[in-house]
Order: structure tokens, then sequence, then C-alpha cells
């Protein structure tokens, strides 16, 4: 009986000594991706890359979605599934603002500065790689932490997409590189978007408000 009662308090601490590690690493990639936005779509204007200024927003969404993570946390299941499924929608609205992008860069675009894309984008792919690695154990922890992390994936596929990018604008001086690998970008939201609300969902279904109608 005592033993029982011992290990379920372990696990009860140990439970919230998770929370607050995954709390303080969500804080982290917050300021990096809060800094990164500004950093980077500065970039973009100067550079003329819509690549560059669709991953920076991309950023601003993520740095918003870590926010609704701290929110989720010590709440329950429900309320973790509810910031999944707003972080979908997030990623959903960038997929398509980005298709928009491609459309306008299309009828009107320049050819963008390599250079600069390169110099911005690497720097992007460093502080993405940076909190893709802080957030890797916990990948699996719940709901709420899957959809951050994935979020984080698509950041740093993004940054090697705008690389490429940079690269073959570099070597073809036109924008059909940037325009391209932004479609790739487009793509790949629109499918983790499709994704990470199929899971929330389900788990929002599964899990009902407690009683008093609060998500607590």
């Amino acid at each position: 009986m005592a033993h029982d009662c011992c290990s379920k308090k372990g696990d009860t601490l140990a439970q919230l000594a998770g929370k607050k590690d995954q709390r303080r690493v969500l804080i982290v990639v917050m300021v990096i991706n809060f800094a990164m936005f500004f950093f980077e779509f500065g970039g973009g204007l100067v550079a003329r890359s819509s690549a560059l200024m669709a991953n920076s927003v991309d950023m601003l969404g993520d740095a918003i979605v870590y926010a609704l993570s701290l929110h989720a946390l010590h709440r329950g299941a429900r309320w973790e599934a509810g910031a999944a499924i707003a972080k979908g929608l997030i990623i959903l609205a960038f997929g398509l603002a980005v298709i928009v992008a491609i459309a306008n860069k299309i009828a009107h675009g320049v050819p963008p500065s390599s250079s600069l894309m390169l110099a911005f984008g690497g720097l992007a792919l460093v502080a993405n790689v940076t909190c893709l690695a802080l957030l890797w154990r916990f990948r699996k922890a719940n709901v709420n932490m899957s959809s951050t992390f994935e979020c984080s994936r698509n950041d740093v596929a993004a940054n090697v997409g705008v690389l490429a990018a940079g690269g073959l604008v570099a070597l073809s001086g036109t924008a059909w590189p940037d325009i391209a690998i932004g479609g790739v970008i487009a793509v790949i939201f629109l499918r983790s978007a499709w994704r990470v609300l199929g899971e929330a969902i389900l788990v929002w279904r599964a899990s009902p408000p407690a009683a008093g109608g609060t998500l607590r």
C-alpha cells in the first residue's frame, strides 16, 4: 500500500518535472523564433526573396505556436489537443499564404539576391536546427509537444529549401528556383497541417471536458 502510494507520488513528480523541462524548452525556442522572424523578414525584403519572407513569417507562426503550447501545459489532454488544432490551422494558413506569394512572384517577380538568400537562410537554418535539437526528446511526450516538434521540423526543411533556391538562383539568374522551392514549402505546410489536425481532432474527441464545463 505504502509502496503503491510512493510509486504514484514518484510518477506524479516525474510528470511535473517533465512539464517544467518542456516549459523551459518552449520558452527558449519561442524567443529564438520571434527574433529570427524580424531578422529573416528584413533579409527577405532586402534580398527580394519570397522564399525568405515566407520562411520568416512561418517562424513568426511557430513563435505563436510555442506560446500556445506553453498555455496548454498542465491543462490536460483536451487543452493540449486544442492547442494542436490551433497549430494545425496556423500551418494550413501559412501554406495557403505561400501559394499566394508564389502566384504574385510569377506575375511580378524579379530575381532575388542569391548571396543574401544564402546568408540569411544559413543563419535561419542554424537557429531552427538548434530548436529541433532542443525539442527532440519531447517529440513523443504528448500530442501538444508532438505537433510542436512537427512545426520545428518543417522549419528545418524549409530552410534547406531556401538555401537550395539561393544556389539555383545564383546558377540560373532567374526567379524560378525561388518560386519552385516556395511551392515545395507550401506542399510541406499543407501535408503537415493535415497530419496535425487529424491527430489532434481524434484526441479532442476522445477527451471530454471536465465536470463544470471547464477544460482544465
